[in-house]
Formats: C-alpha cells, sequence, structure tokens
C-alpha cells in the first residue's frame, strides 16, 4: 500500500453513495502499511475518487463525538502516518507534547482550509486529582443554536447563529512513556455540511481577528490623543505595511476593544478623573475645578477651566452672554433657569448638517434649489422679511405638514440671524463653528475616555495658545500690510490682534464704496454708491464717541461695520473710538497705560484694561519658575508704589473696585 493515493475521512476508510451535489471532497493523503490491514478498511483508487460528503443526514453515517469505533486509535489496528510533504494535516498518532500546541496546529489548518475551531469538551480520569486526560477541539458551526431564556424585562439582542451541526472535529488523548507526558491524536473527522471560505474570507473569522499586547497598547495611545478608530487602522497598516483592510483584526475589534475597557473600569474612572485635576492643580495654579457627588457618593458633576479659557475661574459667578449649544431640550431649560440674562442660540452648523437626512428624500431634485433659498433668509436682516419669506419658501415646496420645517420656524429666535444681529456670538457663523468643531475632533473622539478627556482640552488650549504667540511673532517681525493709509487703519492695526485687524481692515476696504448723507443732528444714512435707494441709518455722537448702525455689525461681532467707519470718515475722525475695539480682540501689548490714559473719564474702562492686564501676568508668569520669580518681584515693587498714591472714594470708584476685587 505505501505510495497509494487515497482519500481520508478521519481516521477511517469508508465508501458512501454517490447523492445528491457533493460539498466537501475529502483531501488526498499519502499512506504506508506499518501493520496489516482489513479488507474492509480499504478501497480501490477509483472508488476513493468518488468519496463524498453530502449535507443531508440520511445519506451519510452520523460522526459521534463518543464513537470510537472508527475513530479511536488501537495498538492492534492500523497506525497512520504522513510523508514530509502532508506534516500539515492531522493525522492519527499525531504527537504534541501540550494540548495548546495541538490548538495551535490544528487552527493553522482550519483557517487554510476556510473554517475555524473551538474547544468543545474535556474529559479526565476517575478519581479526584487525576487531571484532564481527552479534549475535544470541534470546527466553529458544530452543535446546535442554544435557546435562551427569556426575559420580559431585559431587551433581548437579535444575534444569528451560525452553527449548523458540523461533525468535524479532532481528539487528543494525554498519554506517558517513560515518564513523559505527551498528548496524540486519537481521533480525526473532516465532515462539514457547510460550504468552506475562501482564503480572503476566512480572515473575517473571529478566531482569526486578534489583537496583540502591542496593538492594544498602541490603540489606548492612539485613543488617548483622540483620533479616531478610521484613523488608527490606517496608521497601523503603514505602520505595518500592510493593505488596507488587512490587518488581523477590525474596526469593530478596536470599538469592542475600546469598549471593554471603560466596562471594566468604569467604577474608577470618576477616580481616576479627579486623581488627575488634582495633579493639574499642583501643576498649574491656574487650573480651577468642582465637582458634586450623589446621593450614593458617586461622582455626578464636574467642572474645570484653564487660566487661558473662556470661562475662566468660572466666570466669577458672571453668566456669558451669549451661549451656543445643539437642540437638547434639557440644556435650554437649564440655561433658562440657571443663566436666565444669558442669550441662548442654537448652533446653525448643527442643524445644517443634518438637512441632508432631513429634506433629500422629501424635496428630491429641489433640495439644492431649497437650501439656497434657506441661506438667503438665514441672512436676512429684518425679522418682518424673514418671517414673509419663510411662508413663501414653505407655499413654494410644498412643506406645509413636514415637522422639521415646524420644529424650526418655532425655535427661529434662537438659530436666524434677523434674531441674533443684536447679540453678541463674535461673528461665528456655519463655517466657524464647523471649523471649531473639526479642531476639536483633533484632541478628541468618542473613544476618548473620561479621565483623559480634561487632557486632551489642555493640550487643545495650550496648542491654541501657542498658535497665537507664533502669529503674535509673526506680527512683530512681519511690517502689516495696509490696504487704505487711512489713518484709522494705521491705528486700529497697533492695537488689534491679527484676526480681529483683518476683518476691520476688510471693513475698511468696503467703506469706501460707500456714500453718506446726513439727514439730521447725528442721524446720517449710508448705502452703496450704486443703489439710489435704501440703506443703513447711522446714529452718531462725536462728544460721547458712540456710532451705532441699524445692520447691529458690532454688536455681532465686536467689529465695526463698513457703514459707521465710512460715517466716522466723512466727520474727520482719524482713530477708532476706544469703546469700538473691544478689550478682547486687542493684543496684549496695546493694554498698555497708553491705552488706558486715552480715556480718562471712563474709570470703569480702566478697570477691565487692568484686570486683563494681572489675568495676562499671572498666565504668563506660571508657565515657569524663573518667570514667576521675576513677577513676584515686580508686583512688589509696582504694589508699593501704588499704594503711595492717594485714594479718591467716589462712588464709581468703590462699585468698581469691589468688582475688581471679587473677580480676582
Amino acid at each position: 500500500m505505501a505510495g497509494n493515493q487515497q482519500l481520508a475521512i478521519g481516521s477511517h476508510w469508508s465508501a458512501t453513495k454517490s447523492h445528491r451535489r457533493p460539498l466537501v471532497v475529502c483531501k488526498k493523503l499519502n499512506v504506508f502499511k506499518t501493520k496489516p490491514i482489513n479488507n474492509k478498511n480499504m478501497m480501490s483508487e477509483e472508488a476513493a475518487h468518488l468519496l463524498v460528503v453530502y449535507d443531508d443526514p440520511s445519506d451519510q453515517r452520523s460522526l459521534s463525538f463518543d464513537d470510537t469505533s472508527s475513530t479511536e486509535e488501537s495498538p492492534d489496528e492500523t497506525r497512520l502516518s504522513l510523508e514530509t510533504a502532508n506534516d500539515m494535516v492531522p493525522y492519527i498518532g499525531q504527537r504534541f507534547a501540550t494540548h495548546d500546541l495541538a490548538y495551535e496546529f490544528y487552527s493553522e489548518y482550519a483557517k487554510r482550509c476556510g473554517f475555524s475551531i473551538r474547544r468543545h469538551r474535556t474529559e479526565g480520569k476517575d478519581g479526584v486529582g487525576k487531571g484532564l486526560t481527552r479534549r475535544y477541539f470541534v470546527c466553529h458551526r458544530a452543535g446546535n443554536t442554544p435557546v435562551k431564556p427569556t426575559n420580559e424585562n431585559k431587551p433581548q439582542r437579535n444575534r444569528k447563529s451560525s452553527r449548523c451541526g458540523c461533525q468535524a472535529f479532532i481528539r487528543i488523548t494525554k498519554s506517558t512513556e517513560l515518564g513523559i507526558s505527551e498528548w496524540r491524536v486519537t481521533g480525526f473527522a473532516n465532515h462539514h455540511n457547510h460550504e468552506l471560505l475562501e482564503p480572503n474570507q476566512v480572515r473575517f473569522l473571529p478566531a482569526y481577528r486578534t489583537i496583540s499586547d502591542s496593538d492594544k497598547s498602541r490603540i489606548l495611545m492612539f485613543a488617548k490623543t483622540g483620533i479616531s478608530v478610521q484613523q488608527m487602522m490606517r496608521l497601523m497598516e503603514l505602520e505595518k505595511g500592510v493593505e488596507p483592510g488587512y490587518l488581523p483584526f477590525t474596526e469593530k475589534d478596536v470599538r469592542n476593544l475600546l469598549q471593554s475597557f471603560r466596562k471594566l473600569d468604569s467604577e474608577d474612572e470618576s477616580v481616576d478623573l479627579l486623581r488627575m485635576c488634582k495633579a493639574i492643580k499642583e501643576r498649574d495654579p491656574n487650573f480651577k475645578f468642582e465637582y458634586t457627588l450623589d446621593v450614593n457618593n458617586r461622582l455626578e458633576n464636574v467642572a474645570w477651566s484653564y487660566a487661558s479659557s473662556v470661562f475662566m475661574s468660572f466666570m466669577n459667578g458672571k453668566p456669558p452672554q451669549t451661549i451656543l449649544t445643539d437642540q437638547n431640550s434639557c440644556l435650554k431649560e437649564a440655561i433658562a433657569m440657571e443663566m436666565p440674562t444669558t442669550k441662548h442660540a442654537l448652533c446653525i452648523w448643527m442643524i445644517v448638517s443634518k438637512f441632508p437626512s432631513w429634506f433629500n428624500a422629501v424635496l428630491g431634485e429641489r433640495y439644492n434649489e431649497w437650501k439656497l433659498e434657506f441661506y438667503r433668509l438665514y441672512n436676512l436682516e429684518s425679522t418682518d422679511d424673514f418671517e414673509m419669506g419663510w411662508r413663501d419658501m414653505v407655499n413654494s415646496f410644498g412643506l406645509h405638514t413636514n415637522r422639521h420645517i415646524a420644529n424650526m420656524f418655532a425655535l427661529r429666535s434662537l438659530w436666524a440671524l434677523p434674531y441674533l444681529r443684536s447679540h453678541f456670538l463674535a461673528g461665528m457663523t456655519t463655517g466657524h463653528s464647523k471649523s471649531i468643531n473639526a479642531f476639536i475632533q483633533r484632541f478628541l473622539s468618542a473613544q476618548t475616555r473620561l479621565s483623559h478627556f480634561i487632557e486632551q482640552v489642555a493640550v487643545a488650549v495650550d496648542f491654541k495658545d501657542q498658535a497665537a504667540e507664533q502669529q503674535t511673532m509673526q506680527q512683530n517681525l512681519q511690517n502689516i500690510c495696509l490696504k487704505t493709509g487711512a489713518p484709522m487703519e494705521s491705528h486700529a492695526a497697533s492695537i488689534l490682534t491679527p484676526y480681529a485687524f483683518s476683518k476691520l481692515q476688510d471693513q475698511l476696504v468696503l467703506a469706501a464704496h460707500y456714500a453718506s448723507f446726513q439727514l439730521e443732528d447725528g442721524c446720517f444714512l449710508v448705502r452703496h454708491h450704486t443703489k439710489i435707494e435704501g440703506g443703513r441709518k447711522i446714529y452718531w455722537v462725536p462728544s460721547q464717541g458712540i456710532i451705532t448702525c441699524s445692520c447691529h455689525h458690532f454688536e455681532f461681532s465686536g467689529i465695526l461695520c463698513r457703514h459707521a467707519l465710512r460715517v466716522l470718515s466723512t466727520g474727520n475722525c482719524f482713530e477708532i473710538p476706544e469703546r469700538y475695539l473691544p478689550v478682547r480682540w486687542r493684543r496684549i501689548s496695546s493694554l498698555s497705560m497708553k491705552a488706558v490714559t486715552n480715556s480718562p473719564n471712563d474709570h470703569a474702562e480702566k478697570v477691565k484694561l487692568l484686570q486683563s492686564m494681572v489675568s495676562c501676568l499671572v498666565t504668563e508668569s506660571a508657565k515657569s519658575t524663573e518667570r514667576l520669580d521675576i513677577a513676584t518681584e515686580q508686583v512688589s515693587v509696582l504694589l508699593a508704589r501704588v499704594r503711595e498714591q492717594p485714594v479718591l472714594l467716589s462712588s464709581q470708584v468703590i462699585r468698581d473696585f469691589s468688582s475688581l476685587h471679587k473677580d480676582l
């Protein structure tokens, strides 16, 4: 028999009927005779090629894991071995030092064939302490789907099972010879009642999707930086030099890994968060945090602030002028209750981002046409024009019953510009909100753990601070490009930040295209030189340095509009009035004594400037021990000089002093 080609199913030879379509044709093995073989276990080569396995149980002998008559090795029967060319196929009598090595071998074989395996059953000798003596490894589709008990109070996961009663398995038995233990293959069957997977498909089976310890550490490090799972996958593909999609794990595996860490550390995460806050407080004295605990002594709320953040020192009890949120109704109620004087506005970018899912299917080919009309209405200046145009838009596009349209109109005062122009939003529109969201996503993602969240916010704040410092450095090194040559432009360039100056410069350039007409004392009409009707109404009181425009551009952005600048220019005004150069848009170097002395009658403005300078001094000094020592020494000298000056206790001074003392 040596060298004859036969077909092996398990550890025995068998002839089967030729019925129906074949699912799996078993592999050829080179076998040789070590002992006489019974004729019933032999077949011709022609018959062997016809040996197939069918998916109908009635057409084949049911192979049980307990059937040892044909699958278990016996000393008196044939022992099959393999030639070197086929040493990657399991065979009866194959030896392994441990059962784990046997599992790995069978797993590799299964992967090449197009299936995966799992540990099925273990058996031991009778008696206590005899240990494990037999193990079964089966196809991942072996057995039947277990029936799970239903619980009406617990939502059931509709997960489909892949088990179909597959009979493929391998059995290994422990034996000891000359005091050395080993595991031998005593049963092997390659009966599959299902189709096997192609090589490019088998890698997606859960058994072959593994994340090594080094990859886990790298994934957790990536998650700490805030990058998305897609970015993690692409980075690791580039690092390992594999084609996209060919890592030994999938995006779902990475998400499950990150979720498992959250569940594992859910109880300790709040403790880690507070510990981190305390550590940051020790390094940065300007960092501040507060937290509350619930009735079960668990973390309920936490708030924190960095020195350079908007809510520095939690606003010292002062609510912000305006706050932007999404359409969360709970936030709306909380803001109305806790900050009744704050203007609550909805971020238009978050609304616009939902338009495709809201209106694309409803409007079809007219979707883009509707978007253009929406943006036209959004940028109107009159609330009456907005409401009239909204009704026409609803009629034109047949959106009378659309609930999203009805909801947006009900909340129009929170998102439409005609209702928000008189409130300060620092000029934030759709583009600004989108860019802020993109900036935040550079540092944070849905996978960011709570304890890492604060760290990443600190990184984002430092990143913005460094960018601002670099911009200031470049501004100091480079000559500012003046476009109009007007004295007001030069004055603004010496005070405003690069961003604010560029915005004001744009308005100055446009102002040259407008004509102004004085209507009565302090009232002007300004319109584009190509128009003969309409225009903006400007009120200017030179003696008080007050100028307002009906477009509300300054109230909305903190930057004077082209209409007001045109009136100032024709009125022989060569500098921007002090009150229209807000502190938030000024460069740090401009907050000097010269700026303070330019408004000798405005004591409150001087206090605000001083407060801003002190805040900046603390922030800059805390960056190193050397800076802190210099600042402490110089402030002590300055404080001694200030105390030598006389005190004028007017009512206004007392109010300003009390406000400053509370803020500090």
